[in-house]
C-alpha cells in the first residue's frame, strides 16, 4: 500500500475527538490557549501517541514540539509538516490542530505502509500561533526562523501579567520532552495542512485548496489615557473620558479602512476599559487592531492613516498606537505548489489555487526553505468559533495529499 492508501480516516477523526476534550467547551469548541494546562495536556497526548510508534520527540527553547520519523540518510535535512495546538478562547476543534494531526497521521501512514524515505519526515506543533494569550502570534515559528528574538519573546506578558518565560517553564515541566539547545535547524522543506477558515472551497465544491500565498498582516495596540471621575457629578465638558475618545478613534478607523473592493481586513478584536465600574468615568482604554492586505504598500499607507487618526481624535486624552507585529505578504514556492496540485489531481480530488487570508506558521518558515500549504473545507467557512466544523472525509483527503507530497519531497 502507498502512504496515501494507509491514511486511516477513523483514526484521524478519533484523534481530533480526543484532542477536543482537552480544553473542551460546553458549546463543542475548545479553549486551549498557549502554554496553559490544556496546552500541556495536548502536548502530553501527542507525545504518548508518538511513543507508541517509536518516533523521536524533542522540543526547542521556545517550546516547539517535534516528532521525527527517521530517514535512511541521517545527515539529511528533514521534511517537516505541522501547525499549532493552541486555540482562541472560544475556538474550534480543527484550527491548527488539524495540521498537527494530519502531519502525525502522515508519519503513521508512512510507517504502516512500510515506506522508506531518504530524508527524515517530521511533525511539529508550533508554540503560540494564535496570539490570543501572548502577543505576537505565530511566535514559535517566528523564533525558529530567527524573525523574533527568543529573549524578547520570553519577556512577553499575557493579559493577566504572566510572563511567557514562566508559563513556558511550567508547561515544559508538566509536559517534559528532551530539549535541543537553540531555536532553529536546517529544513529541507515544509508543508502545512489547515482548514480554509473561509467559504471558497465549500462554495466552489472543491476538496483541496492549493495555497499560493498568504496576505500580509500587522497588529497594533492603541492606548488611551483619560482621567477617572465620578459619573454622577462630573460634567461632560470637564471629563477626560478614555472610552469616549476610543469610540471616536475606532469609528474614524473603520471609515478610513473601508475599501471599494473589500480587500483590506480591519478588526478591533479586544477592548479593555478601566477601572470597569458602572459609575466611574473610564480612565484608560486599550484595544487591539488586526489589519491585513495582500500588498505591503497598502498596509504601510493605512498604518500612517491610523497614526493620524489617533493623533487627531484622542483629545483631550493622550493616546498612542504601537505596532506589535508586521508580517509581509508571503509567496509560496512554485515547485511545492505544483507538487500539491499534482498529487491532488492524481488522487482524483477536486482542487483550486487560492491565497490564504489568514496568517499561518508557514509564512515564517517560507523564509527558510521551500514551503507550501494544503487547505480543506470547513463548514460555512466558520472559524475562530466554537461551532467550527469539518468532515472526516475532507480531513482524510487533505492528509492523503499531504503524505504523498511529503514522501515525494523526502525521496527526491
Amino acid at each position: 500500500m502507498s502512504g496515501a492508501e494507509s491514511v486511516n480516516q477513523q483514526r484521524l477523526w478519533q484523534r481530533h475527538a480526543d484532542m477536543a476534550k482537552l480544553g473542551g467547551t460546553p458549546k463543542g469548541g475548545v479553549n486551549r490557549q498557549a502554554l496553559s494546562p490544556e496546552d500541556a495536556a495536548a502536548r502530553n497526548q501527542l507525545m504518548a501517541w508518538a511513543k507508541v510508534r517509536g518516533f523521536e520527540v524533542f522540543t526547542d527553547a521556545i517550546g516547539n514540539l517535534f516528532v521525527r520519523r527517521a530517514g535512511s540518510d541521517t545527515a539529511a535535512a528533514p521534511v517537516v509538516s505541522g501547525s499549532h495546538m493552541d486555540s482562541q478562547p472560544t475556538g474550534g476543534r480543527f484550527d491548527g490542530m488539524y495540521g498537527v494531526l494530519a502531519a502525525f497521521e502522515a508519519l503513521e501512514a508512512l510507517e504502516d505502509a512500510g515506506v522508506a524515505t531518504k530524508r527524515p519526515v517530521m511533525a511539529v506543533a508550533w508554540t503560540n500561533e494564535e496570539g490570543s494569550r501572548f502577543q505576537p502570534g505565530a511566535m514559535g515559528s517566528a523564533v525558529f526562523a530567527g524573525h523574533y528574538k527568543l529573549d524578547d519573546m520570553l519577556q512577553q506578558k499575557d493579559w493577566k501579567g504572566v510572563l511567557l518565560k514562566d508559563a513556558l517553564a511550567e508547561t515544559l515541566q508538566t509536559a517534559p520532552a528532551p530539549a535541543r539547545p537553540g531555536t532553529g535547524f536546517a529544513l529541507d522543506s515544509y508543508v502545512e495542512a489547515h482548514i480554509e477558515q473561509g467559504p471558497r472551497l465549500e462554495n466552489e465544491r472543491k476538496t483541496i485548496g492549493v495555497v499560493t500565498a498568504i496576505q500580509g498582516s500587522r497588529r497594533y495596540i492603541v492606548t488611551i489615557d483619560g482621567e477617572e471621575a465620578h459619573a454622577g457629578t462630573t460634567p461632560r465638558a470637564a471629563r477626560k473620558d478614555a472610552y469616549a475618545a476610543a469610540t471616536r478613534i475606532a469609528a474614524a478607523m473603520y471609515e478610513a479602512t473601508t475599501d471599494a473592493d473589500d480587500t483590506l481586513r480591519f478588526t478591533i478584536g479586544r477592548v479593555e476599559v478601566a477601572p470597569g465600574s458602572p459609575n466611574t468615568v473610564p480612565g484608560k482604554v486599550v484595544f487591539t487592531i488586526d489589519m491585513r492586505h495582500p500588498r505591503n504598500d497598502v498596509l504601510e499607507a493605512h498604518e500612517k492613516t491610523l497614526e493620524a487618526i489617533v493623533a487627531a481624535k484622542a483629545a483631550p486624552c493622550p493616546a498612542g498606537i504601537e505596532r506589535v507585529t508586521n508580517v509581509a505578504p508571503t509567496d509560496f514556492d512554485p515547485k511545492v505548489i505544483g507538487l500539491v496540485r499534482d498529487k491532488a489531481q492524481a488522487l482524483g480530488l477536486a482542487n483550486m489555487d487560492m491565497p490564504s487570508g489568514a496568517g499561518h506558521d508557514a509564512m515564517h518558515i517560507a523564509r527558510l526553505c521551500p514551503t507550501g500549504m494544503i487547505f480543506v473545507p470547513c463548514e460555512r467557512g466558520i472559524s475562530h468559533n466554537e461551532i467550527e466544523n469539518a468532515t472526516p472525509q475532507d480531513l482524510a483527503a487533505g492528509t492523503r495529499v499531504l503524505v504523498e507530497v511529503l514522501e515525494a519531497l523526502a525521496n527526491r
